[in-house]
């Protein structure tokens, strides 16, 4: 291993400060012991494994669940795994990082973690463009034609997410030229510029038609009290609950995601390393919220597990189907 270290897996850089350089930036270096172990690593890990067991339960549910085959839990499925291998990513960087020092490994780890993100980020997309779909084509939604554009959103979804992933393994690094990185070692500036240009875009596109959805809730739940010819509590009730529910939704993608965007774009590889890991940190929780926003709330998912861990189902407890365009 050469004197300019090893990078972290989650893209972040090694954990131990690269004394040579007398900068605070996130590398491994060889100069410090071996079993010196930042806490933030740890923290990064304990995170790996809380998202491998939620997202783990997610996509076992799924799978094992033959009426769990509509073109919605298709996609929360793949969100579900994008996010478990997310969640596996941070634990193996950890492992690899104190265990196996290995530039080549550094490299696929790396970009392990940037296809899954990529694909958690990207299956975030793919869901609200299905909850818009089942609002706006109501009518048609349970259609061949939506399960064959849910399909190709999924080719997409994954395909763009490899690709992404390969670039660091294919080249597109900056272990041969340390002025060129960027506060995620080992990718480049310019790799994480691109990054987080495709995040600002999703998100612009996400909010864009959470604010369409939201538009058509309201106007739903106007014309269905009118229809009653008048405007009941429970309308004003079931409007705010549904304009809230939205609001958390797309709040809590920014919130996780918009700092480490951010400071990817604005931070230099000289700042502390705090500074990225402290941005990157509510980024990986959002794989951990995922799967409580999107999957345990669902009736049908809870009922899955009710059947999976008590192994019989009691007719008495109710449940409501619910379709996509529940928010």
């Amino acid at each position: 291993m050469n004197e300019s270290g090893s990078l972290n897996g989650t893209g972040v850089p090694l954990a131990r400060m690269q004394a040579s350089h007398g900068n605070s930036s996130l590398e491994l270096s060889s100069q410090l012991p071996v079993f010196a172990i930042n806490p933030w690593d740890v923290v990064l890990c304990i995170s790996g494994t809380i998202i491998a067991c939620e997202n783990a339960i997610v996509v076992a549910i799924i799978f094992y669940t033959p009426t769990l085959r509509t073109p919605m839990f298709v996609l929360i499925g793949s969100l579900a795994t994008a996010d478990l291998l997310a969640g596996v990513g941070l634990i193996l960087n950890f492992v690899f990082q104190y265990v196996i020092q290995s530039e080549t490994i550094s490299l696929i780890t790396v970009g392990f973690l940037v296809a899954s993100f990529t694909a958690s980020v990207s299956s975030l997309l793919a869901i609200t463009v299905d909850r818009y779909l089942s609002l706006y084509n109501a009518l048609t939604y349970y259609s061949e034609k939506t399960v064959l554009c849910i399909h190709m959103m999924l080719v997409v979804t994954w395909g763009v997410s490899l690709c992404l992933g390969l670039l660091p393994v294919l080249g597109w690094n900056c272990l041969d030229d340390y002025s060129s990185c960027s506060i995620v070692r080992p990718l480049t500036k310019s790799n994480v510029t691109l990054l987080s240009a495709s995040f600002f875009l999703v998100f612009i596109i996400m909010l864009h038609l959470y604010i369409k959805i939201c538009k058509i809730v309201c106007r739903h739940a106007h014309q269905i009290a009118l229809q009653q010819h008048f405007l009941t509590a429970s309308h004003y009730v079931a409007t705010k609950k549904g304009v809230s529910t939205l609001a958390i939704i797309i709040g809590t993608f920014g919130a996780s995601w918009l700092p480490f965007a951010i400071y990817c774009v604005v931070g230099d590889l000289d700042y502390p390393s705090v500074y990225t890991y402290a941005t990157l940190l509510p980024a990986t929780y959002n794989s951990m919220i995922n799967p409580i926003i999107y999957a345990y709330r669902n009736q049908e998912i809870q009922r899955a597990m009710w059947v999976l861990f008590c192994g019989c189902f009691q007719s008495k407890v109710s449940f409501r189907s619910r379709s996509p365009s529940d928010v």
